[in-house]
């Protein structure tokens, strides 16, 4: 299982980044899928989720309204489409599988989720 994240690098704020994700070693179509990501010095934080055929999407509060989350299943790909990028966006960026909301609408995986990958570093300048 692999899930090779792209598309990230130095905006300004207020601008846009689209980030991609291609998954390899299993078929993307039965799967919950989602965007985590990473602040230097903080804790991972859940992006989005969307259900395995795309039905419904969950959004973190500081990205609804801003971020697009979206997926292809043929192309066994999935993206995020993000606008007025705020410097408190900058982190790095991992695309998931399995992800799903908690009763406090938190987006997580499993505690030892175990295919995080490299990610994709976005940064976004004042």
């Amino acid at each position: 299982v692999q899930l090779q994240a792209s598309g990230g690098g130095l905006v300004q704020a207020g601008g846009s980044l689209k980030l991609s994700c291609v998954a390899s070693g299993f078929t993307l179509d039965y799967h919950a899928i989602g965007w985590f990501r990473q602040a230097p010095g903080k804790e991972r934080e859940g992006v989005s989720c969307i259900s395995p055929r795309g039905g419904s999407t969950s959004y973190a509060g500081s990205v609804k309204g801003r971020f697009t989350a979206s997926r292809d299943n043929a192309k066994n790909t999935m993206y995020l489409q993000m606008n007025s990028l705020k410097p408190e966006d900058t982190a790095v960026y991992y695309c998931v599988r399995d992800c799903y909301i908690t009763h406090e609408r938190t987006i997580v995986v499993d505690v030892n989720y175990p295919h995080w990958g490299q990610g994709t570093q976005v940064t976004v300048s004042s």
